[in-house]
């Protein structure tokens, strides 16, 4: 399994993509326009005590104001507040917390209103950017994230991630940070820490105490709403948090970029240096690692299933809904329930993809095709946890009920992306939409494959614009010609210049249509079924 992290600079901001294996797992969009990013610590004061909530409302200089509920403040609050205030009233005059006097734990059932006031300046860390109409989610409990290991102020916890399963390596890496850890700040060992030596983590140890450092002197002269200390790009962030030995390649098109990164890599890790590589060519990154179609393709309402089916995806403003539906896949397997659970794996795949790709968060249902046997619904239940198990937000799932819905709910820390895959309709000028054109080719390759294949046709005729024909027609070797070379079926391609851009149609030998794609036609099956179902 290969992973390459391509970065595309534009003058709204870098757009990131992850592709796994050529095909796109995690699209960003870090946008230059906005100073607020998960991890940033600023310095902000209570707008509104909520008491009816247990929450209060606070300025960071946001717009909206943030948001902070009394279970996010840690029960390491008292401490913080006590040694910021220490700093900013200059009694305290060193950032190592060797001679800190702690308080007690924050009461874990207490109320907002006994513990905050109104004007009352605290250090707090956005946990969640601002989504729709929603300020940033904020946090007291304060953490700075390295490579391999997250450093916790005011504790003396070590604590081991959970998927370092390894009783002898989770008790040596203990024995290794207990050795080399600050007093009074507590350690969080990340899974990719696994391995590794001491040296290692010492290093990553000591650039994180030099952010503490830097926070300590920013907070001595900061004024409210100062931002105190700023997480890493987008793109950093992600080499921080991914970069293994599965990384094939980390390309860039901006020289300036290419620099940053290469500065980072080198402190994190200089073995990684021969991936970084700058792009120079004249044909655009995204377009030479065929990203820009994987985007129109990805992220529309309806998303094709590889090997059959296909997903429609809506949103509502209380959860998100995936219909999961067969195509023309349905006559593969040979019975109902096998041809269910073959269509259901593939698109259970497809479904752990999406939510990562889109950053879908809050409650998801997902309705299968049925499947009777509790066998099938728990294998395709087993194949969405087995793709998400390397989803890094957090998640849960509910077991497949009867009726085929699979109930999951899953954290989204950052906006959901929302690439419109619609285009401006070239035959009316702007007054309506077709579906993306790009597709076009797909869908056809697809009808010819399973009329040759499948219903094992022959001497069918296919009808498209005239476009679209010197497309299939044009070249040294042709698609009409490399369609012949894979079937040992010749399929005649005729223009029609009535036909749209994105329609098509196709005849049998005797002349007969067996296959029509056009906006009239789907109209058409639209008005057929609303009539079955009233009848």
């Amino acid at each position: 399994m290969s992973n390459e992290l391509i970065i595309n600079s534009t003058q709204e901001g870098e757009r990131i993509a992850l592709l796994q294996d050529k095909r796109l797992l995690e699209y960003h969009f870090d946008r230059n326009d906005t100073n607020y990013s998960v991890g940033d610590i600023f310095l902000g004061t209570v707008k509104k005590v909520m008491p009816g909530l247990n929450a209060a409302f606070i300025d960071i200089g946001y717009q909206k104001d943030a948001f902070l509920h009394y279970g996010d403040l840690g029960e390491n609050f008292l401490s913080l507040n006590k040694w910021v205030k220490g700093v900013q009233s200059q009694k305290i005059t060193v950032g190592p917390l060797k001679t800190f006097q702690f308080e007690g734990p924050l009461d874990k059932v207490g109320k907002v209103a006994d513990t905050l006031k109104k004007g009352q300046q605290l250090l707090v860390q956005i946990v969640k950017e601002p989504i729709s109409t929603k300020g940033p989610r904020l946090s007291t409990d304060i953490s700075m994230a390295g490579r391999y290991l997250v450093l916790v102020p005011f504790s003396n916890v070590i604590s081991v991630s959970k998927k370092i399963v390894s009783r002898t390596e989770r008790d040596r890496l203990k024995r290794l940070i207990q050795s080399i850890k600050p007093d009074n700040f507590g350690v969080i060992i990340r899974t990719v820490a696994e391995g590794r030596e001491v040296a290692e983590l010492d290093k990553d140890m000591q650039s994180m105490i030099d952010n503490w450092e830097q926070l300590f002197q920013t907070l001595r002269k900061a004024k409210p709403n100062d931002k105190i200390l700023g997480e890493l790009g987008r793109s950093s962030s992600m080499l921080r948090d991914m970069l293994n030995e599965s990384f094939d390649s980390i390309i860039v098109d901006s020289p300036a970029l290419h620099d940053e990164m290469r500065g980072y890599l080198q402190k994190i890790a200089p073995d990684k240096l021969g991936l970084l590589k700058l792009h120079t060519g004249k044909v655009k990154v995204f377009e030479q690692h065929n990203i820009e179609k994987q985007l129109k393709t990805l992220f529309g309402k309806t998303v094709s299933v590889p090997g059959g089916g296909y997903l429609v995806i809506e949103h509502t403003e209380a959860l998100h809904v995936i219909d999961v539906n067969s195509g023309n896949k349905s006559n593969q397997e040979g019975d109902q329930e096998a041809t269910a659970l073959m269509i259901n794996m593939l698109a259970a795949k497809e479904v752990a993809r999406q939510l990562r790709l889109r950053d879908m968060g809050g409650i998801i249902v997902v309705d299968f095709i049925d499947m009777k046997s509790p066998e099938s619904r728990k294998k395709v239940e087993d194949a969405v946890r087995d793709v998400m198990k390397h989803d890094k937000a957090r998640f849960t799932i509910l077991p497949i009920t009867k009726f085929g819905l699979l109930q999951i709910t899953r954290q989204r820390v950052r906006p959901a992306e929302a690439i419109v895959t619609g285009e401006v309709c070239p035959t009316c000028g702007g007054t309506g939409k077709i579906s993306a054109s790009i597709l076009v080719t797909d869908e056809i390759d697809n009808s010819i494959d399973d009329l040759l294949l499948t219903q094992n046709q022959s001497g069918i005729t296919l009808y498209v614009h005239p476009f679209l024909h010197a497309y299939y027609t044009k070249g040294l070797v042709s698609r009409q010609m490399k369609w012949y070379l894979k079937y040992y079926k010749w399929v005649k391609v005729m223009k029609d210049t009535s036909l749209g851009l994105t329609d098509y149609r196709i005849e049998d030998e005797h002349g007969e249509d067996i296959e029509l794609h056009s906006a009239a036609a789907a109209m058409s099956r639209m008005q057929d079924r609303e009539v079955e179902i009233t009848d």
